[in-house]
């Protein structure tokens, strides 16, 4: 059953439509994060589920009850955001149990639910200090325990980790991670940065342009990427311009890959497999494009035994986040770029081949 349903929902500022009739449907216990561009819709989205904004049409509905025009307070919904919104007049234990405190909760009980929370984001002993005197990721964590600490039914974050360095920024992934499983309450998370969307989420809902452009898991949106967008932003990508042939030749007929069927492409003079999933369908002579990610694709001086294969010339070799990114030419000029752990016995200007397994390059059209 879903905890949270957004039916057909449509919001206009007056200058333009910014969602555009999105349907979703959120289960309980789920954390799903809304994954896209600045300017997409995510925040609006997540605005319009807190009650702090109200659809131009369509409806909210939350634990089965239509809560379109009902306010903020009055929704089991709390939200955590980027700039933590803590006070500073009050300790991490005022902060945490401000909201209890305003619900008339008695001292006792508020002081153990408040020693809960501190036990479970890790900040025994911090009860005391003042926000100030918090690292970013302490504060944050503050924010959390105050905002769960209510037991909502649905947490929403808006892009929370945006303002930590990296390495806090990868450490708190795993630790919101395990705490929202060991709460069992629905978080929707807001970013733009895949790598969390992928490292946190039992689903990612893809946002351009006011839609959704996939929904899936995030085996899903990275194996499987419905579109050429969602194959560009999702990973480190190359999209191989391709012309659809035809259905396999008669020596491949009858070759399945998990009720996905074989196609032959062609690009630049070659022809080669691909695998396609039963909903697309093309036509021979369509355009296509091949996703091949950066780290499945092969380059060598020699060509594999496979006759699936293409000639390049290697242009450059560079360093990045500790791998080694090859970036080869095609004879029609596109590039495309290959990351690998060490060097290979090949130079810039060097002739090579470049070879991919046909079962792990999405097709999109």
């Amino acid at each position: 059953m879903s905890i949270l349903r957004l039916e057909e929902i449509y919001k206009d500022f007056g200058n333009g439509e910014i969602l555009r009739g999105i349907t979703l449907d959120v289960p309980a216990g789920e954390f799903l994060t809304l994954l896209g561009p600045s300017g997409c819709g995510k925040t609006t989205t997540l605005r319009i589920i807190a009650g702090l904004e109200s659809p131009t049409s369509g409806r909210v509905l939350l634990g089965g009850q239509n809560v379109t025009h009902i306010p903020p307070e009055a929704r089991d919904v709390n939200t955590v955001f980027q700039n933590y919104a803590l006070f500073p007049h009050m300790n991490v234990a005022a902060n945490i149990g401000y909201g209890l405190r305003i619900r008339g909760m008695e001292k006792r009980q508020m002081k153990k639910k408040v020693d809960e929370m501190l036990r479970l984001v890790q900040l025994e002993g911090f009860e005391k200090r003042s926000p100030d005197s918090l690292s970013g990721g302490q504060r944050q964590r503050v924010a959390i325990a105050r905002a769960v600490v209510l037991a909502p039914q649905i947490l929403l974050l808006d892009e929370p980790l945006g303002a930590l360095d990296l390495q806090l920024r990868r450490q708190m992934q795993t630790e919101l991670k395990a705490l929202q499983e060991s709460l069992g309450i629905t978080f929707i998370y807001i970013t733009h940065d895949q790598e969390e969307a992928l490292n946190m989420s039992d689903r990612v809902a893809l946002m351009r342009d006011g839609q959704f452009e996939q929904i899936g898991t995030p085996e899903e949106i990275y194996e499987h990427p419905a579109t050429r967008f969602a194959a560009a932003f999702i990973g480190q990508t190359n999209l191989l311009e391709c012309m659809v042939e035809g259905s396999a030749a008669l020596s491949l007929a009858g070759v399945k890959y998990n009720g996905t069927s074989q196609e032959i492409l062609a690009s630049v003079g070659q022809s080669f497999p691909a695998v396609f999933p039963p909903e697309k369908k093309a036509r021979p002579g369509d355009p296509a494009a091949l996703c091949l990610r950066m780290e499945r694709l092969q380059i060598a001086k020699e060509a594999p035994v496979s006759q699936w294969h293409l000639p390049a010339t290697l242009v450059e070799y560079r360093f990045a986040n500790g791998s080694l990114r090859s970036t080869v030419e095609l004879s029609d000029g596109q590039r495309m770029t290959a990351v690998s752990q060490t060097r290979k016995d090949i130079e810039p200007g060097d002739s090579v081949f470049v070879w991919w397994n046909e079962k792990t390059a999405a097709v999109v059209l």
